[in-house]
């Protein structure tokens, strides 16, 4: 009616009976204004699962404020973290987490949850500046010995069971927690108390700068930018793949084939993937994680696995007894012992067996939904499709899955989160979502 001669209008207001001030009225209704395509989405953090250790960084979960009576043990469903950093990397540990951004800041690293061997670092309490606190309940500033704290950038983080790496882009990789088996780097130290320390080891000795970094349970591992892997921290499963089964500080590459995407781990095996998409194995083999190759129960040296009917392999990544591959075509292939994700009568499987893909959202509506990452837990599964959405499936310990049940799930489901999942960290009994939202 705006674009109507007001002679016409008027003589429109006789006709209907249509007053001015009706007009007038119409005039100052309120005009919404919905997001277009030109708002830039934000990053943001989702945490879920147990939250009792202060892993999830919400504190009135633990300790109820005034506006809630009991503390909130399991979240079962996507939570917002409130924080204003730009996170860009995130793991998680054994009821700890870790948050990183790759920004200039001073600050660029925090922690929150289960502190005891210091795997957040010394985090000075309020009332004694001489002790850390053993529990973190909300994201904590992690102090690093930085040169240049204003130039380096923090590029990623990885958690074990009580010790935690992180990866800079020209200071090196950094360790702290707990060191009982030479997992962070350094020399063993006996008797060493871990709790309240403020040792932040810079770990040396690499032939060229690392690029990727991961911890297993106790054991971590570094790719350097030559393709070659280093090890070090227990042994007794051939998880260090040094020919032995012994605990190491840190040892030369053992692999000769350059590499481009290893080190997706979990408990006491490891897979590597080489540039050429092939994949090589080493460590535990008790629930079939290696029977392509091996008959025994552990291997200590790296072995090419043939996965037959598989193609050229992008990613891996290895639960406490189950493993997943994806292929460049976006197809997720699983193996070893546990909920695998075809349903609850497949629990065991030797060769590697593809998750349908109409699982992940395929349909004759979305006919090219491929999987874009993988991630595991110790006994869960995660995928990230090219759309975004964040599917998940395995055993639902405390809540770990955040699909709003505490129930195991035998096939892939997808987790709710409102906007667009770039990547997602597995700990034990919680999760991590790193998520561009235009909300």
């Amino acid at each position: 009616l705006d674009g109507i001669d007001s002679n016409l209008w008027n003589r429109l207001s006789i006709l209907f009976g249509i007053d001015s001030q009706k007009r007038e009225q119409q005039d100052d209704t309120p005009v919404f204004q919905y997001v277009g395509q030109h708002r830039k989405p934000q990053g943001k953090v989702f945490v879920w699962g147990f939250s009792y250790t202060g892993a999830l960084g919400i504190p009135s979960f633990v300790v109820p404020d005034s506006g809630r009576k009991k503390p909130r043990k399991y979240q079962l469903t996507p939570y917002r973290l409130d924080t204003e950093q730009k996170i860009s990397s995130a793991a998680c540990g054994y009821g700890f987490t870790l948050l990183a951004c790759n920004s200039r800041d001073l600050t660029k690293l925090w922690g929150m949850g289960l502190n005891k061997d210091s795997q957040l670092g010394f985090q000075r309490t309020q009332h004694d500046r001489h002790k850390s606190y053993d529990y973190v309940l909300e994201p904590s500033p992690v102090s690093l010995p930085l040169v240049n704290p204003q130039e380096t950038r923090v590029l990623q983080v990885s958690c074990g069971r009580a010790h935690s790496l992180v990866l800079t882009d020209s200071e090196g990789v950094f360790s702290i927690g707990n060191n009982a088996y030479g997992q962070c780097g350094r020399k063993i130290v006996e008797d060493e108390v871990y709790s309240g320390s403020h040792v932040v080891h810079k770990i040396e000795g690499f032939d060229s700068g690392v690029t990727q970094v991961a911890c297993g349970q106790d054991h971590s591992l570094f790719l350097t930018d030559r393709g070659s892997v280093y090890a070090c921290g227990w042994g007794a499963d051939g998880q260090t793949g040094l020919f032995h089964h012994l605990s190491v500080i840190i040892s030369v590459s053992f692999l000769s084939v350059p590499l481009f995407v290893p080190l997706l781990y979990e408990t006491c095996h490891n897979l590597a993937v080489s540039t050429e998409g092939q994949v090589f194995g080493w460590g535990n083999s008790e629930y079939l994680q290696l029977a392509s190759v091996t008959e025994a129960t552990q291997m200590s040296s790296p072995r090419l696995l043939p996965l037959r009917g598989v193609g050229r392999v992008r990613q891996a990544a290895c639960g406490g007894t189950q493993v997943a591959v994806l292929n460049e075509e976006g197809e997720v292939f699983v193996w070893g012992f546990g909920i695998l994700g075809k349903g609850p009568k497949l629990s065991e499987s030797a060769i590697p067996e593809r998750v349908p893909a109409t699982f992940f959202g395929r349909s004759e509506f979305n006919p090219t939904v491929k999987v874009s990452s993988i991630r595991c837990g110790l006994n869960h599964f995660a995928a990230i499709t090219d759309r975004g959405e964040l599917f998940v499936w395995g055993k639902n310990v405390r809540g770990c899955l955040g699909v709003g049940k505490h129930d195991d799930q035998y096939f892939p489901w997808r987790v709710t989160v409102p906007g667009h999942v770039t990547d997602v960290a597995c700990g034990v009994d919680h999760m991590v979502a790193l998520v561009k939202s235009i909300l």
